[in-house]
């Protein structure tokens, strides 16, 4: 006797349980849809992320405070040349472990009635039918659904079925470490602009460890050169917490300090690795990220900043516009509705990218632009807000020069 296949319908299917995709399913479940969410991470593996939600996300979403997390005051700015500079920030962000704030998101979703499925689904394995998609998982288990969403990250196999791939060119890289925070717990937040790259290195404290990275161009990424650079840099980081002062980038004299740092770190600092989307001016122009019976929300669609390779914002954001337009009957709006939100500022990042990260009067534009802050209350104030997320970079340029005419 042939026994029938189970066969779950729903009306949504969202591949990917990452911000965008439980955000989505949370929103659209509460709406009174039958939602369908996949995560096929293995249970506690990370998302390879410095974790970093600006001001703007936790005003926006005040909720996101629930996750367990540390609330970041202060930063310390450095140029290339290592200065420094403090920021006192008027709109905090936040630092979370991702395994941790994933959760917080799933559970959201969960309890608001969407069904998690933990598996893992194949872009191979998803099919378009007549009625809508069909997904099956390798246990042969399949589920139906009138509308396929893709919020699988920027390797997004969904993606590259419905968009088209994206060229390695337009794909940045982060990797880093995980590692222990300094037995005196005086742990400050850090960026350092990277010297003679494009891209910078930071160093977020976490409730129970350090996330240590660097984020470049693909085109820029050399790993032996940049691991070099990147133990410099935690070597020097730790040597700050501990009182002593120098450069972050320089080799520096050997020393039992120095290598007792280092030998601590190789023996307890675990790596990752991430790809980030970065898409050039005319990718944004011609990409469409949405359209009959589906959709792409956060990296899967793009959506992180080219300048910084933040995300979470865009992922969370793009979630609530597409559930909005769903919910209303009207998901065609959707390619409308993120253009017209932040498609202009994601598009002059991209713009911007090679001039932020390029020399301005002989110098790096990020030496000039710490040099500026240093000196001017204005500037200052105007970077303390492109890192809450408050200033965007359609007048950033507009903003810096009047600031530093005429400081206030």
């Amino acid at each position: 006797m042939k026994l029938n296949k189970m066969v779950e319908q729903y009306d949504l299917l969202i591949i990917g349980a990452g911000p965008a995709g439980s955000f989505a399913a949370e929103l659209l479940a509460k709406g009174g849809a039958r939602v369908a969410l996949f995560d096929g991470r293995p249970d506690g593996e990370p998302k390879a992320c410095g974790g970093g939600v600006t001001g703007k996300a936790l005003k926006a979403w005040p909720q996101l405070l629930n996750a367990v997390g540390r609330t970041i005051t202060e930063l310390d700015l450095y140029s290339p040349s290592s200065k420094k500079l403090h920021l006192a920030l008027d709109e905090p962000f936040a630092v979370y472990s991702r395994v941790v704030f994933d959760c917080y998101l799933r559970d959201r979703a969960r309890d608001a009635g969407a069904h998690l499925v933990s598996e893992k689904i194949s872009a191979r394995k998803t099919k378009k039918t007549d009625s809508g998609w069909r997904l099956k998982s390798e246990g042969g288990t399949e589920w139906t659904g009138s509308f396929l969403i893709g919020a699988d990250g920027a390797n997004s196999g969904i993606a590259k079925m419905l968009a088209g791939p994206l060229p390695p060119s337009e794909m940045e890289v982060a990797f880093g470490y995980r590692a222990p925070l300094p037995a005196n717990d005086a742990a400050p937040t850090a960026v350092a602009f990277l010297p003679g790259w494009v891209g910078y290195a930071w160093a977020f404290p976490r409730p129970d460890h350090l996330s240590f990275g660097i984020a470049t161009t693909q085109d820029a990424f050399e790993h032996q050169p940049l691991d070099d650079l990147l133990r410099r840099f935690m070597i020097g980081y730790y040597q700050q917490c501990e009182g002593a002062t120098g450069k972050f980038w320089q080799n520096g004299t050997e020393t039992p300090e120095r290598a007792r740092i280092e030998s601590h770190l190789r023996a307890t600092a675990e790596r990752y690795a991430a790809r980030i989307p970065g898409l050039a001016a005319q990718t944004w122009d011609n990409r469409t990220v949405s359209g009959a019976g589906w959709a792409l929300l956060g990296d899967a669609a793009g959506f992180a900043d080219p300048v910084t390779g933040e995300g979470i914002y865009y992922a969370l954001r793009s979630a609530e516009l597409f559930a909005d337009a769903y919910l209303r009957g009207e998901p065609q709006s959707y390619e409308q509705s993120w253009r017209a939100d932040f498609g202009a500022e994601l598009r002059r990042a991209a713009q911007m990218r090679r001039r932020f990260y390029g020399n301005f009067w002989g110098a790096p534009f990020t030496e000039r632009m710490i040099n500026f802050a240093r000196g001017h209350r204005g500037v200052k104030r105007v970077l303390g807000d492109l890192i809450a997320g408050e200033q965007g970079y359609v007048d950033l340029k507009k903003k810096l020069v009047k600031k530093a005419l005429w400081p206030v």
